[in-house]
């Protein structure tokens, strides 16, 4: 199958040599200039994945990605911000894309992280026989990616479902920011505050009270803990 991916940038020399990386690569790649056009895009036929600039015009890459997450599917975005835009670049992270590069990047690089978001995305944190995981009212299965907390389907972006998953599969056992980036994200390098959101995001939406977390601990000087309930 071939992957669709959709390119969101009104800078036409970036946006030219990203699609041509990722056609070379072997994806079907559709561009548009603004968000508007963007939602258009996703409505009309939705892609795989959307790679996403957050400075647009019409509506910003924050709106589009907000927006994206209204749907109930999970599609994956990668945003791309400029080197200084740390605010924006954690409030995209909190929204719910699934990872980000920040400009000037290698194209090369994208290619990658679109290869890892989509293999992600395909199941790869669940191949083999697919698991059922339990926890005080918390059901994921790792077949058809869903998660239930007291009956309840929960909402998960990509990478919240494979933390997620990750946590369950190694209770009790504490895990660096740097571990879990490699175990999750697969990269072994990268802004480790992708893991502090990613982590808060999944406490919203799993803890009775996320400012008092009893699932996920965090575990001082070190990282974070799955704690379950009848350990």
């Amino acid at each position: 199958m071939t992957h669709r991916v959709l390119v969101v940038d009104d800078d036409h020399t970036v946006s030219d040599v990203v699609c041509r990386y990722l056609e070379h690569a072997g994806y079907q790649v559709e561009h548009v200039g603004d968000g508007a056009a963007a939602l258009t895009a996703v409505a009309r036929q939705a892609p795989h994945l959307v790679v996403l600039d957050l400075m647009l015009p019409t509506l910003n890459g924050l709106q589009v990605c907000r927006e994206l997450r209204t749907r109930p599917d999970s599609l994956p975005i990668i945003i791309l911000t400029a080197l200084g835009d740390e605010a924006d670049r954690i409030l995209g992270l909190q929204l719910g894309a699934d990872d980000y590069l920040t400009k000037p990047f290698s194209p090369r690089e994208l290619v990658l992280r679109v290869q890892s978001v989509l293999r992600r995305a395909g199941g790869e944190p669940t191949a083999g026989r697919p698991q059922v995981l339990t926890d005080d009212g918390l059901v994921v299965l790792t077949g058809p990616r869903t998660a239930h907390l007291h009956n309840t389907e929960l909402t998960l972006t990509l990478r919240e479902f494979d933390l997620l998953v990750h946590f369950l599969r190694h209770p009790s056992q504490a895990f660096t920011r740097a571990e879990l980036l490699e175990r999750v994200w697969g990269w072994n390098f990268g802004d480790q505050s992708t893991v502090t959101v990613h982590v808060r995001r999944l406490r919203e939406k799993i803890e009775v009270d996320s400012a008092a977390p009893r699932r996920i601990a965090t575990v001082w000087g070190v990282g974070y803990r799955y704690d379950p309930a009848h350990a």
